[in-house]
């Protein structure tokens, strides 16, 4: 999807009977604003919930990571120094790698780009390599011979996702193995206020700008562009009240939302084929500045 499609999107307004999606992201010239505690709580329209689907299988241990790493194919890194804005076979190979991992570096097209980068990011924090956008000696060894990502709920559903706030990643597990890795921003923990147009009136509301740790599961969704009145959300799927999965046109290296977990645009096009309803979420760690 390209830009100039994003940025047309539709500006529906959904409000949840108990809890208002408060979650935003915005083009260039507008701040993203996403709620984690938003005052007042207005209910205008009920939430349309859709059918439970939740795989009661054996849970999960490290091991199916393990198995899903040793699955992948021998890989040769290339070695050649890569950065954003670099063409050729060198990073076709190294995003062809990364989606055979589960990450996700956009088409394989030879092109390093944004989303390319962002992919880049989250496979060194998974391999404990601080994150940078050159993909050098260290991160050609670490994508010949990867580390699985570390197992935050050890028993936990073969279907769920595990967000991880120290590491600012989201792993996707389906039948016990791990399915999609990614960059993610979580919140800032900056208390806000704001005030945007609600119901007619110019109205303020605060929050807290935190990711709260716990388990949940995914509730409600919206394709495309969502607008609460703080903000858009790219095919949000909310897991804890307001707080949501969802695409941003900004997903930097550091927590800087109010309160959901941003994704990569080309993440957040693939993870609700990927994502049912009433799948868990567990949301855990704490991310030192």
């Amino acid at each position: 999807m390209g830009a100039r499609r994003w940025a047309a999107a539709a500006t529906l307004v959904t409000v949840g009977a108990v809890t208002v999606a408060g979650c935003g992201t915005a083009g260039a010239g507008q701040a993203e604003t996403d709620a984690t505690r938003l005052r007042p709580v207005a209910a205008t329209a009920p939430i349309r919930m859709e059918p439970t689907r939740v795989t009661p299988v054996a849970a999960t241990t490290g091991a199916g990571v393990r198995a899903a790493v040793a699955g992948a194919a021998p890989f040769t890194a290339p070695g050649q120094t890569l950065k954003p804005g670099s063409r050729g076979a060198e990073v076709k190979a190294l995003q062809a790698r990364l989606k055979e991992l589960g990450y996700v570096p956009g088409p394989l097209d030879g092109q390093y780009g944004g989303t390319t980068q962002m992919a880049v990011w989250a496979f060194q924090k998974v391999q404990g390599i601080t994150p940078t956008s050159t993909v050098a000696s260290r991160t050609w060894r670490a994508l010949e011979n990867p580390k699985e990502p570390k197992v935050l709920v050890p028993r936990g559903k073969p279907d769920r996702v595990e967000v991880n706030l120290a590491k600012q990643i989201m792993v996707l597990y389906s039948g016990g193995e791990v399915k999609l890795i990614s960059h993610v921003s979580s919140g800032s923990g900056i208390p806000y206020t704001e005030y945007a147009m609600w119901n007619g009136k110019r109205t303020k509301f605060t929050g807290s700008a935190r990711t709260p740790t716990g388990d949940y599961k995914t509730t409600w969704r919206r394709s495309g562009w969502h607008r609460s009145y703080l903000g858009q959300l790219y095919n949000p799927i909310f897991f804890n009240g307001g707080i949501a999965l969802h695409g941003a046109l900004s997903v930097p290296l550091y927590p800087a939302s109010h309160g959901c977990v941003r994704l990569p645009m080309k993440v957040a096009e693939v993870l609700p084929g990927m994502l049912g309803t009433g799948v868990p979420v567990h949301v855990r760690g704490t991310f030192v500045r």
